[in-house]
């Protein structure tokens, strides 16, 4: 049996933390979730820094990351992740309410996987987030040798 894959929520909204939270508990999505609320916290945790220097080893399955985020902001994390040969296998859900064009095409420039803005309304909410919990932390399967992959030996 294989453990769960874990998730990485970069959100700087407790709110909307919270109810991606909810909403991949409410429909059996019981991942680990692993939540920052900015984009500096991110990078300490995929580089295991910081308050994140002593974090059990692998990374996540996938990185949920708002755009607009203190401190670093999602574009910056973005590019960090896909520009690290050990990070960039890790697939990026950009999950932002920004509908501007430029950051459509600059987050998929960047190599983000999917581009989700955040429904305004909870019901639609809770529904996007269900579905793409779902896809990218069970349905889907990582390339052979990444961390998050379930054949890997985790070495």
């Amino acid at each position: 049996m294989h453990s769960l894959k874990r998730i990485l929520l970069v959100e700087d909204s407790p709110r909307d933390t919270e109810l991606v939270i909810e909403a991949l508990a409410e429909n059996h999505l019981a991942n680990e979730v692993i939540s920052v609320s900015d984009g500096a916290e991110a990078l300490d945790y995929l580089y295991r820094r910081g308050q994140f220097a002593g974090r059990s080893n692998g990374q996540p399955a996938i990185i949920l990351l708002d755009l607009k985020m203190p401190k670093v902001d999602g574009m910056e994390v973005l590019r960090q992740v896909k520009g690290d040969p050990a990070l960039k296998v890790i697939p990026v859900i950009v999950m932002t309410s920004s509908r501007e064009e430029q950051d459509l095409l600059r987050t998929y420039q960047l190599g983000a996987n999917a581009y989700v803005v955040k429904p305004v309304q909870f019901t639609e909410f809770m529904q996007a987030v269900t579905k793409l919990g779902a896809f990218w932390a069970i349905i889907n399967v990582p390339p052979p040798g990444s961390e998050a992959h379930p054949n890997s030996s985790g070495s």
